[in-house]
């Protein structure tokens, strides 16, 4: 008889997670693009460079592009830093190649300026003072860039395989909504309106339009009005590609090759930011591979419940004795693993609940901080490794084993 392995009472067995394999998908040639979205703070990043070490690991050649600025995953590269430009990270015994970057949005904004205009009108836009507010700190900017970047390495056709590890966001799919944002900024209508007079063909101002126009200088002040002007002007011929690289890659995104990991910590919030991602997804036609749950808690054995833990520890420590102490200590220490894992599966069980057919991949908490390759080798295992290749036999779609009903 199967042991009892939460303090809820006996229902209905809750539905069952399908199963993630990112080991078949990282490995099949056809998957060109890797998509990690998620909140804050919930292992993006780390998961990001697993998978991309996992892939390397079967003899692909990835590129993992951070939007991070931390430092950890350089660290745990064994990298000095990142920067702009891919670097090279060593992996013995690898057949594949693994290459790592973080994004820097100013120098990636500044090399579609230089790439995309002439030599002059690049530098009156470099050396605008309202582009270079906008290149820096503009908000959406960030999102924005690293779809641009996606672009560029995808055109470079140098990897076979590109892990993307998004921004962090609270409104779900900002990375998807930026293209669209930002070339509404540049050519909304009211940049038009402000900058109109210094359009080549406008041949007169009418006395509203000009009220208009002394309204917004005092509003605005004079000099950022025409900064703004001049930005808008020097940048004129750039509005067009700003809106066909937004849509070639707003659709490469949704074309087969590609597909997006939701991960989310075992917590209520996190777990209601992935529901809203898989939501949203589903509504943009995106490609879903499934969920990750990072930093789950299974205990070392399922066959005791903490009931029966708890239990046990009265039990023995009524024995008195330096030995029963500790042994109390331990079987409470159990008790509580118990029933922490039975929270986190709840709150899996939920979200299968409200999303039956998304499948699911467990990846148990690191002793500590993933730091070296030797923490990323760990948590690509987790990732990666064979469904009820687990200690307990548990299959990686769930914390605790499925109870029946």
């Amino acid at each position: 008889m199967a042991a009892d392995t939460t303090t809820e009472p006996r229902s209905r067995a809750p539905r069952q997670a399908p199963a993630m394999d990112l080991d078949a998908l990282i490995a099949d040639r056809e998957t060109r693009i890797v998509v990690c979205c998620g909140a804050g703070g919930v292992g993006k990043t780390t998961t990001s460079a697993a998978l991309a070490l996992a892939a390397a690991r079967a003899g692909r050649t990835v590129v993992v592009l951070t939007i991070d600025p931390a430092r950890r995953l350089a660290q745990s590269l064994g990298l000095v830093e990142l920067d702009n430009e891919p670097r090279r990270v060593d992996v013995p015994g690898a057949p594949g190649e693994l290459h790592a970057m973080m994004l820097d949005m100013k120098r990636t904004f500044d090399d579609i300026v230089t790439a995309h205009s002439t030599p002059d009108r690049a530098q009156a836009i470099l050396d605008n003072p309202f582009y270079q507010a906008l290149s820096s700190s503009f908000s959406g900017t960030q999102e924005y860039m690293a779809m641009e970047k996606l672009g560029q390495l995808r055109a470079s056709d140098q990897w076979d395989l590109i892990i993307v590890d998004t921004p962090p966001s609270r409104s779900a799919l900002d990375f998807l909504d930026a293209p669209n944002r930002m070339g509404r900024f540049l050519d909304g209508t009211m940049i038009r309106l402000l900058t109109a007079p210094s359009r080549a063909g406008f041949k007169f101002a009418s006395a509203g339009f000009l009220l208009f126009s002394r309204i917004v200088s005092k509003i605005l002040g004079g000099q950022l009005l025409r900064d703004i002007s001049a930005f808008v002007a020097a940048l004129d011929t750039m509005f067009g590609g700003f809106r066909e690289r937004a849509t070639a890659t707003y659709e490469l995104l949704r074309r087969p090759g590609t597909w997006f990991v939701v991960v989310a910590a075992p917590e209520p919030d996190a777990l209601r930011e992935a529901s809203y991602f898989v939501d949203r997804l589903s509504a943009e036609g995106m490609p879903l591979a499934g969920l990750v749950v990072n930093r789950t808690h299974p205990p070392a054995t399922t066959s005791l419940s903490a009931t029966r833990a708890d239990a046990a520890a009265e039990t023995v420590a009524e024995a008195g004795g330096d030995a029963a102490v500790l042994a109390a200590a331990a079987l409470r220490v159990h008790a509580e693993r118990m029933q922490l894992a039975a929270r986190e599966q709840h709150l899996a069980d939920r979200f299968t609940s409200a999303h039956p057919d998304v499948a699911v991949r467990t990846v148990p908490a690191a002793a500590g901080d993933v730091h070296d390759l030797a923490g990323l080798e760990v948590m690509a295992e987790a990732l990666t490794g064979a469904d009820g290749d687990t200690p307990t036999g548990t299959p990686r779609t769930r914390v605790l084993p499925a109870r029946r009903g």
